[in-house]
């Protein structure tokens, strides 16, 4: 609280009048003894929250030494922070030791030969490091000799591998190196070069992909070979049937007119040549295309790419659609007469490269992906039920958990049931996408799954139905089902708890129900934790409609396209708030909340500063995404996704990370550091207490870690595990207990309105 309204409280405190003390806490001044401790709680309440919204966690934990030790009801409120205090100072003392502990397992790898592998290993280490180095030491960090020397040496390593042809390891360096180096952007071209590379290996030759990565494997300490390679729909024609080079003309089009930046149909092109090149120039292709492997062939048409390239880089302007359309002709005729790839081939090549030099968002859906962009973007898909994952142990494909009410349920699918064949062919070996693709098909058609099942084969004939997702969890589960959630995360002072894990088409109505629930509660709701963290975010109505949930009007969140251009305005109304009466609200984020949880963290922030209500934002920086995709048609089987709008906050912020943007995103209000194992172990005890009990993972112990224990999700605040929600739940209780407090001394002073 500064100076000028310390003594303003202390001014009206004085005269005995009723005084805003907090957020929506009103303190009966000028009362006997009952009244003054019931006051000061209050003010101390409020100082609490002021502290928290002035961002600085170490002047609100100092406000620990000064709460008076001789009021019961603070009790708990001091125990509170003296805990969070404690855990904070571990965690300073954990990540002291942490970084001693990296920084010699860096100096071991920096001490061996500069191979690929060691200097691979030699930068995770520092990736590490980095992460664990306090904000302001990170620039410091990157130019200390150790770390500098690690970069040039890994540079030059990165790009002989890809000379050499060693795609694994020149995409794991330039991809580590881009991770270390991510701020700056130095090596993003690379990773992303890298990246396509091993896109088209695994789409065009997936065998040898699988052999890359078998190889790479069996170079861990305990590297186990992969199981053996499963070819089931793996098929390229396959996946580029339906191609078309009108959806590809059409799409250039399009981008080359409408994208926010204006990125224009000169640079479109450039990247569609370039991605074509990049196919021609990975000379292990040539196991699904002979002709890359012809010399005079490959050279020929690299020497026509070269041409149209050098010719693009010389123009002043913009070529036409009907110019594009041209030179994809053009592409298209060279490749007949030299390396003859399919030309599906070369249209998907062209149009990937294309839309990647609009930004990461953009891009177009070719018909194989269609089916599963669809199951991304709606509230439900068409299956059996069932949640999948990749083994460690057996490496194969296992069942986390069936979903309640759906087909494999009914049925009698368990969780820990390890996939053996799918339709009687062998699911060994399949990756996850590979098993969803056959397991998932039209509402309505027959699939059969085998399991292991401790050594005996179970089947199960199963009709796909469809599956809802849903997103709002609570604080603890109450039974199997989706919605058995108890959402109060501390019962005593009436605080609940609800996290999002994504915006679908029913999150504000599970949102609404699990604050019907909260509201239930028998010393009433007096504050909500809404947890976005990890959110990766989803439909703009819906985020919309989750901020309305706190916010009675105003803009929520508005766009704008190139140049400024005008788009809509969204806006909260009176008829959707559900939370009233001041009811304190603590937001969490961290830099895995993007999109439609930035819009709501954001607004809600805003909407919190300008005091129209009670909330803050606490946690990390979100992730960046604020931009706006059109999904449009280009044919039955095809569609593009098109970034044509930047999201804006109510204060006009953008939340987009653009390239080179140092300002990006939400910064909560609160800055809450989590160190990289927090974070890990937070999210498994997480996952694994939403996860009905003979569902979960029994999780081994690696060697000089401690074990996670129990899922009781209480050991993430008892335990200093999660410090965000510590530090969110500590703060909500504080004005919980000011408020409970309030009303009991009411109730003493007026005996016929107590209660």
């Amino acid at each position: 609280m500064n100076i000028t309204r310390r003594i303003a409280l202390s001014l009206v405190l004085a005269a005995g009048t009723l005084v805003s003390t907090g957020p929506g806490v009103f303190a009966q001044t000028g009362q006997p003894t009952a009244a003054v401790a019931s006051r000061t709680s209050q003010a101390i309440a409020a100082d609490i929250w002021e502290k928290a919204r002035a961002g600085n966690l170490d002047d609100l934990l100092a406000l620990v030494d000064s709460m008076p030790a001789d009021q019961p009801e603070l009790a708990e409120v001091i125990s509170d922070f003296k805990t969070l205090k404690a855990n904070v100072a571990k965690r300073e003392a954990s990540r002291d030791a942490q970084v001693a502990k990296v920084t010699a397992k860096l100096d071991e790898q920096l001490a061996k030969e500069p191979t690929p592998l060691n200097l691979s290993r030699a930068l995770k280490e520092a990736i590490e490091l980095h992460m664990l180095t306090r904000d302001a030491e990170k620039a410091t960090l990157l130019t200390t000799p150790r770390v500098s020397g690690l970069i040039k040496a890994a540079d030059r390593a990165a790009r002989e591998a890809e000379a050499k042809g060693e795609w694994i390891f020149s995409n794991e360096l330039f991809a580590r190196l881009n991770m270390l180096l991510e701020d700056q952007g130095t090596y993003r071209n690379d990773a992303d070069r890298q990246v396509n590379r091993l896109g088209m290996i695994r789409l065009y030759t997936p065998a040898l992909f699988w052999e890359l990565r078998d190889t790479r494997q069996k170079l861990e300490e305990k590297g186990k070979p992969l199981p053996a390679f499963n070819p089931q729909g793996e098929e390229f024609a396959t996946k580029l049937k339906g191609i078309t080079q009108v959806a590809l003309i059409k799409a250039l089009g399009m981008a080359g007119d409408g994208h926010v930046e204006r990125v224009g149909m000169r640079q479109i092109l450039i990247g569609g040549l370039e991605h074509v090149k990049t196919m021609i120039t990975t000379h292990d292709l040539d196991r699904a295309f002979p002709g890359i492997a012809d010399k005079e062939a490959a050279a020929n048409m690299l020497g026509f790419i070269d041409d149209q390239l050098a010719m693009l880089n010389k123009r002043s302007s913009d070529p036409s659609t009907s110019q594009a359309a041209a030179l994809v002709a053009d592409v298209l005729a060279a490749n007949r007469t030299s390396v003859k790839v399919p030309v599906e081939a070369v249209i998907h090549e062209f149009g990937n490269g294309a839309f990647g030099r609009l930004d990461e968002f953009s891009q177009i859906i070719w018909p194989d992906e269609l089916q599963r962009f669809k199951r991304m973007t709606e509230g439900s898909f068409t299956g059996v039920g069932i949640q999948i994952q990749l083994d460690e142990e057996s490496q194969m494909i296992k069942v986390v958990q069936p979903l309640e009410g759906t087909p494999a349920q009914r049925a009698g699918v368990r969780a820990g049931d390890l996939l053996k064949k799918i339709n009687d062919n062998s699911a060994v070996g399949l990756s996850l996408d590979q098993a969803i693709e056959q397991i998932t098909g039209k509402r309505g058609t027959p699939v059969k799954l085998t399991v292991d099942r401790a050594g005996t084969d179970v089947d199960f004939d199963l009709l796909r139905d469809t599956i809802p997702i849903r997103t709002a969890k609570g604080w603890k589960r109450t039974g199997d089902s989706d919605t058995d959630w108890d959402y109060m995360v501390d019962k005593a002072t009436g605080i609940g708890y609800v996290r999002l894990s994504g915006f679908n088409d029913n999150t504000t109505q599970e949102l609404h129900a699990a604050i019907r629930s909260m509201q239930q509660s028998p010393v009433g709701l007096n504050g909500i934790v809404l947890d976005l963290r990890f959110n990766p975010g989803g439909l703009l109505t819906q985020a919309v409609s989750v901020t309305n949930t706190f916010i009675n009007s105003g803009t929520v969140v508005y766009t704008e396209g190139a140049g400024g251009t005008p788009g809509d305005i969204h806006y909260a109304e009176r008829e959707g708030q559900v939370v009233r009466n001041g009811t304190p609200i603590i937001v969490l984020i961290n830099n895995g909340s993007a999109s439609a949880s930035e819009i709501v963290s954001g607004a809600i922030e805003h909407y919190g500063k300008d005091r129209s209500i009670n909330a803050m934002v606490l946690g990390h920086r979100s992730f960046g995404k604020g931009s706006v995709q059109n999904e449009i048609p280009l044919s039955s089987t095809t569609y593009m996704k098109l970034t044509r709008q930047y999201y804006h906050l109510p204060d006009k912020r953008v939340i987009h990370r653009k390239p080179g943007a140092l300002d990006w995103g939400v910064t909560p209000d609160l800055t809450v550091e989590m160190l990289p194992k927090q974070i890990t172990d937070a999210l498994t005890l997480r996952i694994d207490a939403d996860t009905p009990a003979e569902g979960r993972i029994v999780r081994k112990v690696e060697e000089g870690d401690q074990e996670l224990g129990d899922p009781e999700p209480d050991r993430l605040i008892v335990e200093g595990i999660d410090l965000q929600l510590e530090a969110a739940v500590a703060i909500l209780k504080a004005q919980a207990v000011a408020k409970l407090s309030q009303t009991t001394a009411q109730g003493q002073r007026d005996p016929a309105k107590g209660g």
